[in-house]
């Protein structure tokens, strides 16, 4: 499927369930940051978060990708939320109609903004609890990325995948739409999967199994250190990551959940971490942030990777 990247350097945005609580006091249920789209208030909250990124982009002379707000915005969320099953398509385009506008207001001034409707996992992002099969997958994340196809998203991506099954059957659902996809997981502190699967094994079953492969791969939700002995292994697979999205923290998971603070880490070791990195994988090309993440870490690495790329 056509890749609609153009350039060699996206910056997108940082953790924003945590900068929308921690940081912004935002109130948000189920870590649902589709929430902020049913007000005023919360959709210009949404807004000015963005744009933050958006002028970061701007100065830096990188590419964006807009990351719709719609990672608990499935349909399992209905409930648990309040919505009825109308109320929440509706909350989705919403979320991929805001995205647009923003791409309009900035493409004059940044080189390519992107547009992807962000695809969250049924369940927790940490645990892959009751892992479904293929096939089930295939028909839970179509619902969801059938809206985003219709709002003519330029791409779908998967965040926090935590299981192969699950995996699979988004870049099924988003080949069935005609979108491209994009598919993220997330690691523990031994750089394997939650289910224990290795990060290898993975990106080879969904490039096996998809039908059409996802554009790329990314990894998520786990600081550098984490997943600094997979990389130094090596092996072809790597080749087909394509972005980071990394924790602030090195905490493990179960460290954050129990942690009633935020840990900021280090942004401007981040920063030179992930330069180091795009040094090693020639194909990085989309950085960002995860849990405890926020503009100032994602600048750091916009400072640091300037150097790396051949062209931005």
């Amino acid at each position: 499927m056509h890749s609609p990247f153009t350039r060699s350097l996206y910056l997108t945005d940082g953790g924003i369930e945590t900068d929308l609580i921690f940081n912004r006091g935002f109130d948000l249920p189920h870590f649902a940051s589709i929430e902020l789209m049913r007000t005023d208030q919360g959709r210009e909250g949404l807004a000015t978060y963005f744009r933050e990124y958006l002028d970061l982009a701007e100065r830096s002379g990188a590419g964006f990708l807009l990351e719709s707000p719609t990672w608990r915005a499935s349909p399992d969320w209905i409930e648990p939320l309040g919505y009825t099953e109308a109320e929440l398509a509706q909350l989705n385009r919403a979320a991929i109609r805001l995205m647009h506008g923003l791409a309009a207001e900035y493409r004059q001034r940044v080189p390519q903004v992107l547009v992807s409707g962000c695809v969250g996992p049924r369940g927790d992002g940490y645990d892959p609890g009751a892992v479904m099969t293929v096939a089930e997958a295939q028909a839970y994340h179509s619902w969801q990325i059938g809206i985003f196809a219709e709002e003519q998203v330029d791409l779908v991506t998967a965040i926090t995948m935590t299981n192969l099954p699950e995996a699979i059957g988004v870049a099924r659902a988003a080949a069935e739409a005609g979108v491209p996809s994009v598919i993220s997981f997330t690691v523990e502190t031994d750089g394997c999967l939650p289910t224990g699967m290795t990060l290898a094994d993975a990106i080879a079953g969904v490039d096996h199994e998809a039908g059409t492969p996802p554009l790329h791969y990314m990894i998520n939700c786990a600081h550098p250190q984490h997943f600094e002995q997979v990389i130094a292994a090596g092996g072809d697979y790597l080749e087909r990551l394509g972005g980071l999205r990394s924790n602030a923290s090195r905490k493990s998971h179960e460290e954050l959940n129990e942690s009633e603070t935020l840990d900021a880490g280090d942004p401007q070791e981040l920063g030179e971490l992930h330069a180091d990195l795009a040094h090693r994988l020639q194909g990085l090309k989309v950085f960002g942030g995860c849990c405890g993440t926020d503009v100032r870490h994602i600048a750091s690495m916009a400072e640091a990777l300037a150097p790396t790329q051949s062209a931005i």
